[in-house]
């Protein structure tokens, strides 16, 4: 058995209740060693391409290990658990679309299994906390270096619910993108590539407001809007000094217009 001593977690529980606790509780009692990286708990309830994309961006510098995410709004239904295998690590979650961009990011799915070995799982499932009673048992159980066949059966990877690829458009004059991602700063992040600035001029439009085209927030004065490449390799809107989310007045899912001015 070859352990993977670390753990990390990704969740929409909040910090107000007990749930992220229990989670790190059942670690510790089924995995001692184990050590846990919180990632985030306040992705937005239920907003599984938030979770997504949180995890997708933040696995690659995380220690190889066993990653957990639940954003999971259709707990206690039919969808199911699975447990995804990487080059660059395991992925634990529901099976709803939020593992699958992680599992590119880490390499690519080699190998998927069905969480139903009643073994690995609490003895009692609770309908509605599977983090608790069934990605945390068998995350455990993975860090000891128990292998994945053991948490149930194969999982075809092209059968793996995925979401819906984020529109990005493009022509001559500029490109429109969905926004992906709002930050803690008010930061907007797009679903499109940073190449697609390269092609534009210093002066640019984001839905109709000006704008610079900059490498770092001080390429702007104090409340102007700069649109840059992030952390990420993708186009993102902030402003200096202020919040970007605000004066755009967008939300994830909405499309974000950048032209030349």
């Amino acid at each position: 058995m070859h352990a993977r001593p670390w753990v990390s977690l990704t969740t929409d529980y909040g910090l107000s209740d007990g749930f992220v606790a229990a989670c790190h509780g059942v670690l510790a009692r089924l995995a001692p060693t184990a050590r846990v990286i919180d990632v985030t708990h306040l992705v937005p309830p239920a907003d599984v391409r938030r979770g997504a994309a949180v995890l997708a961006q933040t696995v690659p510098y995380l220690p190889v290990g066993v990653h957990v995410g639940v954003v999971d709004p259709g707990v206690g239904t039919e969808r199911r658990g699975i447990a995804l295998a990487t080059p660059g690590g395991l992925l634990v979650g529901p099976d709803n679309g939020l593992l699958v961009p992680a599992a590119e990011a880490l390499g690519g799915v080699t190998a998927a299994v069905e969480l139903t070995n009643p073994e690995w799982l609490a003895p009692k499932v609770s309908r509605t906390f599977h983090g608790r009673d069934v990605f945390a048992p068998v995350a455990a159980r993975l860090a000891l270096g128990a292998p994945l066949a053991g948490a149930g059966p194969a999982v075809d990877p092209a059968a793996l619910v995925r979401l819906p690829e984020p529109v990005v458009r493009a022509d001559a004059g500029g490109f429109a993108a969905e926004v992906l991602t709002v930050d803690h700063f008010g930061n907007v992040q797009l679903a499109a590539p940073g190449a697609l600035l390269d092609r534009l001029p210093a002066r640019v439009r984001v839905s109709g407001r000006p704008a610079v085209r900059g490498r770092t927030f001080g390429d702007a004065a104090p409340g102007e809007l700069v649109v840059y490449v992030d952390s990420a390799a993708l186009v993102a809107v902030a402003v200096r000094t202020g919040r970007a989310v605000d004066l755009l007045g967008v939300a994830p899912g909405d499309l974000v217009a950048v032209t030349g001015d």
